[in-house]
């Protein structure tokens, strides 16, 4: 089975190369960017200025292969590729969740970007808290993320996933 998707827009941001970015939004606070819709999808954008933030969905478009085994930034170790968001995947998609600032035309300017100039839009998705972090308590757990988390603000890519 072939699965193909086309890009429904590009995603535009300072980053010009992997080496230096945050490596996630959270750690990308107040990095605007934007988000240019092309022109036969800019209808699928109405009612979507009501969000405050939303799902991009994205092809990581900079990865040519995969390892089922890698070293995530934040660690020491070899961890599944499954356990990680590290881009080098079976299958290069990559998600964030950004802040949406305003909508003009088929341009969504957008806040808290961790991703590289000309990527590849695939979708968007509304992100709504009731839905998207509707069991979070104290029994949720992020793995062995747990004690690394709190450097997200700090850590930055490097170029361990373009080789």
């Amino acid at each position: 089975m072939e699965i193909i998707f086309k890009p429904i827009g590009i995603i535009h941001s300072q980053f010009k190369e992997p080496k230096g970015m945050p490596i996630q939004p959270a750690g990308a606070k107040g990095i605007k960017g934007s988000v240019e819709i092309f022109p036969e999808y800019k209808d699928g954008l109405q009612d979507l200025d009501g969000f405050s933030h939303i799902i991009l969905i994205f092809n990581f478009h900079l990865s040519k292969s995969y390892n089922l085994k890698v070293m995530p930034y934040m660690e020491d170790e070899i961890r599944g590729v499954f356990a990680t968001r590290a881009p080098r995947r079976p299958n290069q998609i990559g998600i964030s969740i950004v802040r949406l600032d305003k909508i003009e035309d088929n341009i969504m300017y957008i806040s808290n970007v961790d991703i590289i100039d000309g990527t590849p839009l695939l979708d968007i998705k509304p992100f709504v808290p009731k839905f998207d972090c509707f069991d979070i308590d104290e029994n949720t757990k992020a793995g062995w993320l747990k004690k690394r988390v709190e450097k997200v603000d700090n850590h930055k890519s490097d170029e361990r996933f373009l080789k």
